[in-house]
């Protein structure tokens, strides 16, 4: 298994008490493997992908338990020198807006070069030349002359394949792409998931795609985890959760999909807000939305029930919602 993230909580104190972020998420990821992360925002994806990685601020955020292996080792054993060594040569992140994450200030290809300067020793003109063939690698046309072109010279599009290209630069074992479609329009998502499925095959890599769009994973994911205040309440292959979602949660999640043989209809839309993670509802947190919702919803957490053996809900009407 090269990712396997087990019981994992985070949270982060504030004012107004603590936020629990995480709260007991469990998955793994294999080589060549693409897990699809779905939830609103403010599920916990994001947060989840930074403690994955090691970047998660502390303070404010606080690890309280669980166990990140990755390659058997768990990385929050780990010392910071020996997590920066794992982190952009065997693991890396394409972070959500592509402008803030670049420096303004330096060339993309001071940027890219940096990687094999930093973790290769390589030498300034042949980091600059890897550059280059890293931006030819991602469709980036005329490379050799936008190499020395600065970020805000670039459309989001362009912006989104750098990122690429730098999490790539090292040819990395799992890649954590959060959020990579986000602001493109239509045409442009659809390219650069293209490219990451492209590369994906090439490298044999796996890969985490946080978003909130199941239109985006329907066609590159094999398994998604549906997250839900800082839990997963659903994991399934991808097609078997598209074709009977096991959890309301999930459920509604498609049903807000638009759809051309609905034409003309009201758009479905999830009823209510989701919890504030200071003050997460006690038994399921999704009862106050949800439209199966019992007395026991109300009082009892649901563990994660064992659908079969690739698939898990944490409903306790999933038999139900699978009947739909």
């Amino acid at each position: 298994m090269l990712l396997e993230v087990r019981d994992l909580r985070v949270e982060f104190r504030a004012r107004d008490g603590v936020a629990h972020a995480v709260n007991g998420v469990t998955c793994q990821v294999d080589a060549g493997e693409t897990l699809a992360v779905l939830g609103e925002s403010g599920s916990g994806k994001s947060v989840t992908a930074q403690t994955v990685m090691g970047i998660l601020d502390t303070p404010p955020g606080r690890i309280t338990g669980g166990e990140i292996l990755f390659r058997g080792q768990d990385l929050l054993k780990l010392k910071e020198d020996e997590r920066r060594r794992i982190r952009g040569a065997e693991m890396a992140m394409i972070f959500q807006d592509a402008l803030s994450a670049l420096n303004p200030v330096l060339t993309v290809g001071d940027q890219l070069g940096e990687m094999f300067v930093v973790h290769l020793g390589t030498s300034r003109k042949d980091a600059r030349a890897r550059a280059v063939e890293l931006m030819d690698r991602v469709r980036i046309p005329a490379a050799a002359q936008r190499v020395r072109d600065y970020p805000h010279q670039f459309s989001g599009g362009m912006r989104q394949r750098i990122m690429i290209a730098m999490a790539l630069a090292l040819e990395p074992a799992l890649v954590i792409a959060d959020e990579p479609t986000t602001a493109l329009d239509v045409t442009v998502q659809a390219q650069v998931m293209d490219l990451l499925a492209e590369l994906q095959r090439e490298y044999r890599m796996g890969l985490v795609l946080i978003t909130h769009d199941l239109g985006v994973v329907a066609d590159v994911a094999d398994r998604i985890a549906v997250m839900y205040a800082g839990r997963i309440v659903e994991s399934a292959p991808v097609h078997d959760l598209y074709k009977a979602p096991a959890h309301p949660y999930t459920r509604g999640l498609l049903d807000s999909i638009p759809r051309l043989d609905l034409k003309g209809r009201e758009l479905y839309a999830i009823k209510g807000l989701p919890p504030s993670l200071t003050r997460i509802p006690p038994g399921c947190a999704f009862h106050p939305r949800c439209p199966m919702a019992r007395d026991v919803c109300r009082t009892d957490p649901p563990p994660l029930y064992e659908v079969d053996e690739q698939r898990g809900s944490a409903c306790h009407f999933w038999r139900e919602c699978l009947d739909g």
